[in-house]
This record gives structure tokens, sequence and C-alpha cells, in this order.
């Protein structure tokens, strides 16, 4: 478990905490490039590390974050209009381009220089793979564009969706990285989610509902290896990675496409649960695209015209009590990505983490605060960078393998856990 002030310090991350700070190191997925797709479109509302935003396209396809709010009476500038290269606030005329300088104030006397001295706070945005992404830290330290496969392989191998997850990032990151739930909480969609069924490695996950951890370092993060009993004389690998701050991936199954998790706090209450499937060797097929768009694997069905989940905490997530009790759903809760997100919604808007009672299938959790903990920790104190923004860190890929006893899966999947172009995945 955590000490107070601990899970107080990995929690919390506006601005000026130890935690915030560090989000603020790396880029950081803020918007489908779908919501900012037309220029001269709608404003869009970002709210990110507690801070709230706005984001446009203007008229030559330049993007832009900045303060949500007015500078002259704090007007919110979703209200504008974005037209001839900026956005026009509606109460008074004040317009301010992508970089958030104001260029007009239609009501001053012609010669005023008022211009000169209002611009609002903004970061810079790049768009890579289908999602717009955002830096909030020091300019000068800007690290390079994110790396991460999801994003760099063809637009026909890859599909991305988000949804608003109510809680704080931590307790949804962490569920991402424990795979010992998937063999009770997840047993249902083994068989019949068409994103996961078929695979070998489900009758694994099935059989042995006992699996060993084992962690081993990452360079920007970690490696968690869970084991599972195999045919004799082998064991199921599942190799999770986890990069620094919130970046992971789920262990294939069969010719499935691989799929992975950002978990980007809006506040300390919520969170934004990123969700990615590609494959590495093809494109995907319309029936998987459909099923994505569906809710199928780790994406959900929304409330029409949002991000939010259709089943969600103000109508119990739709639990089918019938179901749970006949097993075709072990918790009652329909889609993989909801049976997720109602149990971590369930713990509370930040989880107490100095009531719990930790066991060996923790491992993984156990570690990655430690790291959380440490790097926050010497950013503050000592301006340390914190890992996991270098492109060569972020080539990293899930596995699922069959090794021989005693085989250490960091030595037997090394290369199976490093991404390269066209290479297949591997998994069972």
């Amino acid at each position: 478990m955590l000490k107070k002030e601990q899970n107080e310090l990995v929690t919390r991350t506006s601005a000026g905490t130890p935690m915030g700070e560090m989000f603020r190191r790396y880029w950081l997925p803020a918007l489908l490039s779908e919501e900012l797709a037309e220029r001269d479109g709608p404003p869009v509302r970002v709210q990110l590390l507690g801070e709230r935003l706005i984001a446009i396209r203007d008229t030559q396809g330049r993007l832009g974050v900045m303060d949500e709010f007015c500078a002259h009476r704090g007007v919110s500038l979703w209200f504008g209009r974005n037209e001839e290269s900026g956005l026009r606030c509606p109460y008074h005329g004040w317009k301010y381009d992508v970089s958030g300088r104001c260029v007009d104030v239609p009501s001053e006397p012609e010669g005023s220089r008022l211009c000169e001295r209002i611009a609002l706070k903004s970061y810079p945005l790049i768009e890579r793979g289908g999602v717009i992404w955002i830096y909030m830290g020091p300019p000068e330290l800007q690290p390079p564009p994110p790396e991460w496969e999801f994003a760099t392989v063809p637009a026909e191998q890859s599909f991305t969706s988000k949804r608003v997850q109510e809680c704080n990032w931590l307790q949804a990151l962490e569920g991402g990285i424990d795979s010992s739930h998937v063999s009770f909480l997840h047993s249902g969609g083994l068989n019949t989610d068409p994103l996961f069924k078929g695979a070998k490695g489900n009758e694994y996950n099935m059989n042995d509902l006992r699996p060993q951890f084992e962690v081993t370092d990452a360079e920007g993060g970690l490696f968690i290896g869970v084991r599972r009993k195999a045919e004799p004389g082998s064991l199921y690998w599942r190799i999770t990675p986890w990069i620094m701050p919130c970046f992971t991936m789920v262990p294939p199954r069969g010719d499935h496409p691989v799929h992975g998790h950002f978990w980007v706090p809006i506040d300390d209450e919520n969170c934004w649960a990123w969700s990615f499937d590609y494959h590495p060797t093809r494109a995907l097929k319309d029936s998987e695209v459909q099923a994505m768009k569906d809710g199928a694997g780790i994406h959900c069905k929304y409330v029409p015209g949002t991000y939010i989940p259709l089943a969600n905490k103000s109508n119990d997530y739709l639990m089918d009590r019938a179901k749970q009790r006949t097993g075709e759903l072990y918790s009652g809760v329909e889609s993989i990505a909801i049976q997720d997100s109602s149990l971590q919604e369930s713990m509370g808007p930040i989880q107490d983490r100095t009531r719990e009672h930790l066991t060996g299938t923790d491992r993984g959790i156990v570690q990655a605060r430690r790291r959380l903990i440490a790097a926050a920790t010497a950013l503050a104190e000592s301006g340390t960078a914190p890992p996991g923004n270098e492109p060569h860190v972020q080539k990293v890929r899930s596995a699922a393998v069959v090794l021989p006893e005693g085989q250490p899966f960091q030595e037997a999947a090394r290369e199976a856990l490093r991404a390269e172009p066209g290479k297949p995945h591997a998994t069972v």
C-alpha cells in the first residue's frame, strides 16, 4: 500500500504538482484529428491536467490551442467565431491567432497598441496517426515527436478512439497493467468478442487462474511478464510494456490487431482513456473496423454526439444480473472497456491506496508506482528529465509467446518486444 502523502503525489496532476509537472514533459494525446477536421470549423474544448483550453484549425489549416477564456472579461471562447485565420470572441470582437496572440481589438482607437500586450497561454500541437498531440511543458525542453508504432503505420492499419472515464488516471492505468483480472472479469468476452475470440492464448488464460508475475525494468518504464501453464514443459507468457507516464499495450491474441491505451488526466478525478488498435503487417479488415466502431474489444459505444460511454455510472453501466448469474458476463457488464471502467470508477474518484492489501499479482503495479514517484521527485528536486521521451524507447510492442519452462522471458522475447516496420507481432 501507499502512504497518504505518496498517494497524493502520484494522483495530483494540476500545474505546480510534482506529477503534473512531469506529465507536462511529454507529448500527450489531446484530440482525435476528426474533432478538428474542418478549417474554420467550430472550436473544441480541451481539458487536460486541470487546465481548460480551446482548440481550432484555422483558415490555413494550422492547429492552435489556447486558454479557453478571453483576456478581456473572461468569456469562454468556445462561443467564438473561427474565421479569417483566428478565433474572435463574440462578446466584444477580440481576436486571437493560433498562437494565442491577440491580433485585433475592434473597439480600440486606430493606432492603439493594446494587441501587442495581450496573449493567451498556448501550447504547441502536432498531428500524427489520426491524433492531435499537445506538449504543455517548458518550450526549450520540448521532446521529439511521438514515435509509437500505432501512430506511424499507414492509416489503413490503425484505429484510435477515446472515452471519458470518471476516476483518477492512476487507477485506470493500474487496471491496464494488471493481467490477472482477464481470467475473471473478461472471461466471457474471450470467446465471444470479435477482436479476441479464436486465439489459442484464450485457452491458456482460462485453464490457469493462478498466473505468476515477473517484472523487469525497461529503458522508459517496465516490462510486466505474466506466465501461465501451457503444454507440459512450457509456459504461456503475456508481456505488457508500460512506458512512462501512461502508455500501455495489451498482449495480442492470434492474428487480431494489437491494442493499447494512454490514460491522460482531465483533472484529478477524471481522465481520458485513449484506446488504439493496429496491425503491424496488414490493413485492418472492414469487419474489424466496424467492430471497433460498434464498441467491441477495448472500444465502447457512446452517448450520441459525445465521447461519454453509453453504459456509464448514471445508468449502473447497464448491468445485467441475469447474465451475471449464468456466467455469460462475469460481472454482468457488457463490453471489455466498460467492464474495466465500471470497476475502476467504483473505487471512487481517487482510490485510497492506504487501505489496500496487495499480492504477488500486483508486482507490476507496485513497481510502476515506485518509478512514477522516483521520477516525479527527481524532476521536482533536481530537474532530472523523466524517462520515456526518447523515440527509440517508444518503439516497443507487447507480446504473447510460449516458452520452455525456466527460460527468462526478457531474454527469449527481446526481439518480439521491439517494434520494427513490417515485422509480424509475436502472438498466440
